[in-house]
């Protein structure tokens, strides 16, 4: 864990605010792909995490596989950030350390090294590394190289007021907010987050009470979004986190939403839940200081419980 600071790496935990809460950072690269060419494009990621999930899924639903390649980054996160996996160094060059590419984009760059990641092979450099913007980029602008598309769109025009709202309210208190609980530095800031967590948990467990999809009956981003942090919601976020008022499966609603989601055929396949808790418990000594990694729970049976 650490951060970039005018090009050179610094190693540390995250910093709270005077009260506690922790910050997350905002992105650096939020811009537009130039022009859109099958193979100019790729995607770092990771399995692990629900930001970058959030584009592994959009890209597979929207038929994207050959038209942007992709690189996964290794689960266990120590003191270098975000590694290569040994046998699949970055394919463009050659590097072991995403960092290494952020700083063949920006020299200079100062910030957090994250995932996702869109980088350009023309012009060599980031595009973006903001996953909201990442997943309409791939919605829309790749829309012509799309083939064998599980879904037209994720962002149908006559949505996308509600989808921006939904995403908006969704960020805070449960994408974020699992967050803001596990990386709290005071009491008061740790029961906050995780009071407003269940609070909007509650809320889009009744909203999901009768409509398939949080806009209606289509899956959008907004869907997208919010199941990357269920899915790993009673996985880590349950008991590594302390987000333990209630499991994902005591809400009826979330719960078989989350099934709906999981059993899409273009979303199984970039769901792997031991990567997911391989990176959380042990790459957060912080958190989990002995970075044991839990047996269970068992959650693959569950989550191919019927809808």
């Amino acid at each position: 864990m650490g951060q970039l600071v005018d090009g050179t790496w610094h190693t540390g935990w995250y910093e709270p605010d005077a009260h506690g809460a922790f910050q997350r950072p905002a992105t650096r690269f939020r811009n537009r792909p130039a022009a859109i060419t099958a193979g100019r494009y790729h995607l770092y990621a990771a399995w692990a995490c629900p930001w970058a999930h959030r584009t592994l899924i959009t890209r597979s639903l929207r038929g994207l596989t050959d038209a942007i390649s992709v690189t996964m980054v290794d689960p266990h996160m120590g003191d270098d950030g975000w590694i290569f996996r040994p046998d699949e160094p970055d394919p463009i060059s050659g590097a072991f350390l995403l960092r290494d590419v952020y700083v063949r984009a920006d020299r200079g760059y100062t910030g957090r090294v994250t995932v996702p990641v869109l980088w350009d092979r023309d012009t060599h450099t980031i595009v973006n590394n903001e996953s909201r913007d990442v997943m309409r980029i791939f919605d829309l602008d790749f829309a012509p190289l799309a083939k064998d598309a599980y879904e037209a769109t994720l962002a149908p025009p006559e949505l996308v007021g509600d989808i921006d709202r939904v995403l908006d309210a969704v960020y805070t208190p449960v994408n974020n907010g699992v967050y803001r609980a596990g990386f709290a530095g005071s009491q008061a800031a740790y029961d906050a987050a995780v009071t407003e967590l269940f609070t909007a948990l509650a809320h889009w467990d009744s909203v999901l009470a009768n409509r398939p999809y949080l806009c209606g009956a289509v899956m959008t981003e907004a869907d997208i979004a919010l199941f990357t942090t269920l899915l790993r919601f009673d996985l880590v976020y349950y008991a590594h986190f302390k987000c333990n008022l209630k499991r994902l499966r005591d809400h009826e609603n979330l719960w078989r939403f989350t099934r709906r989601m999981y059993q899409h055929p273009g979303i199984r396949p970039t769901c792997h839940l031991d990567d997911i808790k391989t990176h959380y418990y042990w790459s957060q000594p912080t958190v989990n200081p002995t970075r044991i990694v839990p047996l269970g729970p068992p959650l693959e049976v569950a989550l191919e419980e019927p809808v």
